[in-house]
């Protein structure tokens, strides 16, 4: 769909700073459907692989996701589940209804979607279940740390991101409509595009509420 757009039709990067950089990446919620050349994709996915991980083991794998009818598979699977999840949070049908609407949306509106999957085959085995435990925790910090990447990449890039926690409220849903082996664990999907309105964007706390202890 991507892969043969010429590299004039690249978005221009934004020449920012590493602060403009990091303030100005934000969660767009609606893309407009231009496709992404493949090249600027790979550079996404690129700025992941440099993330740190436990032991540099990389316990990430990634489903680059463009052709709608899979996209759509992967919706209407995952659909059951966050109907269940919103009616258990006593939410009014109209509520369950419009929110079901705006995360299907988001899944094909965008050109791109990146699944975030970790696999743990790689990862240091212990006897007990504390250092275990840690041990997978570890992992899934590495994950969030290759999806900032990713993030970073993509707005430095010219185009914008967003991160959708879905998949991790069904992973064997989504990995069974997608045909992931099953070692994989779906975390995060990844929206990519060029943004079609400008998100709210939250107010950060001060750094002196964030900081706790400094001596």
């Amino acid at each position: 769909m991507s892969a043969d757009i010429d590299a004039e039709e690249m978005p221009l990067p934004r020449d920012v700073t590493f602060e403009q950089l990091v303030r100005g990446r934000r969660s767009v919620r609606r893309m407009r459907p231009d496709p992404l050349p493949r090249a600027l994709i790979e550079q996404v996915l690129e700025a992941a692989r440099w993330a740190p991980s436990p032991h540099g083991t990389q316990p990430w794998r990634f489903a680059v996701l463009q052709d709608r009818a899979i996209r759509e598979r992967m919706a209407d699977a995952m659909a059951g589940s966050w109907q269940e999840n919103l009616e258990m949070d006593r939410q009014e049908p109209e509520v369950v209804a419009a929110r079901l609407a705006g995360s299907r949306r988001r899944m094909l509106e965008a050109p791109v979607l990146i699944l975030v999957s970790l696999v743990t085959d790689d990862l240091d085995r212990y006897p007990d279940d504390t250092r275990q435990h840690a041990e997978l925790l570890m992992a899934i910090q590495s994950l969030g740390a290759a999806v900032q990447n990713m993030l970073l990449a993509a707005y430095q890039l010219g185009i914008d991101g967003g991160w959708m926690c879905a998949p991790l409220f069904c992973p064997e849903v989504v990995r069974d409509a997608l045909g992931l082996p099953s070692n994989h664990i779906p975390h995060a999907l990844i929206p990519l595009g060029h943004a079609a309105a400008d998100p709210k964007r939250r107010p950060r706390r001060p750094l002196s509420e964030l900081v706790t202890l400094w001596t």
